[in-house]
Order: structure tokens, then sequence, then C-alpha cells
């Protein structure tokens, strides 16, 4: 597996070794032991999500404010563009953000800790998205920052205005937002 370190260290790109041949491919999509190693830390995992969307939806900048999950997300239909923003407060990489292309033809994973709003956008006809996560779905502790805030100035790679659902067209920005200490 490649581990790359974001320009947010604790975002964490891997990148699995893929045997194939004519017959298909074979990949290690996930291994406790490794995966602790390549992010530096323990990690337990409660609950895997499944997603499909269609092209231009967006869906984010998702969080929780109590009951932080780390998520592990990666694409087996489609492409998508991950992106995660540090609002750790004390961090100082607090308000950056790093994005990058996940494809169920490129097979790679980030790894998104505790401490940063996550979202992504669909890029291809329809994707479908899975993701582990560290803690448990938390409807009252969720929270969510606007996904065109202007300080944040994410480049979403779509030309089109995104879809959204209602609850992410109300989210705040990050200045207004809850965040972390």
């Amino acid at each position: 597996m490649k581990v790359t370190r974001l320009a947010i260290p604790n975002v964490v790109l891997l990148e699995p070794i893929v045997f194939s041949d004519d017959r298909g491919f074979f990949f290690e999509s996930f291994n406790q032991a490794k995966f602790e190693e390549a992010i530096g830390k323990k990690v337990s995992f409660v609950q895997d999500n499944h997603s499909k969307s269609t092209k231009n939806v967006l869906r984010g900048l998702h969080y929780q404010i109590q009951q932080p999950q780390g998520k592990l997300v990666r694409v087996v239909q489609g492409e998508v563009f991950d992106v995660a923003v540090d609002i750790r407060k004390n961090s100082p990489t607090f308000g950056q953000w790093v994005g990058e292309i996940l494809s169920a033809e490129n097979k790679r994973q980030l790894w998104v800790p505790e401490g940063f709003a996550h979202g992504f956008v669909t890029l291809s006809e329809t994707a479908e998205f899975l993701y582990k996560t560290t803690d448990y779905y938390a409807p009252a502790f969720e929270r969510c920052i606007k996904w065109d805030d202007a300080n944040l100035a994410i480049d979403w790679m779509v030309s089109d205005a995104p879809l959204v659902s209602a609850k992410d067209t109300v989210g705040k920005s990050l200045i207004e937002a809850e965040v972390f200490a």
C-alpha cells in the first residue's frame, strides 16, 4: 500500500497494490494493522455506510460536534472529488482543505480523521461511495458547513451548480460554525 500524507498531514491518501490480469483484479481493501501503521494510531471502526449519488450531487460539508467520526472513504463505482476541511480551532491548518479524486478505477482511499468536516461531489454519471466510521451516526450532533463558503474557497471541480440537499443549503460559514477546540 502506498501511503501519502497530504498538505494537511493528518489526512492520508491510501493506494492499494492491485494485482490484475486478463481475468480481473484483486487487492486488499482493508487491513487493520497496515491501516493503523499508515495513520500512526489505533482506530476502531463501528459503522459502515454506503451511498449512491448522481452526477453533480454534492454532499457536505458534514461533521459531528460530539461523537466525532473519523472516516475511511472510497468509491466502488464511478468517481468523486472528496474534500476534508480542518475545523480544529487550535490546529496550524485550521480552515484549510485538501481534496482528492477517488474512483473505482484508481481504488484510492482517504482517511479523514476526527476534527474535520467532510464532503464530496460526484463527477461521473453515478457513484457509489463507501465509508467506515469510528463512531456512530448521531443526528443531534450533526453539523454542516456551507459547501460554498467564500472563506474556504473550495474548488469543487464542477462547472454546473451542484445538487445539494435541503440540509446542506442551510449550512453555516466556517466563521459561524461550531468547531473543535
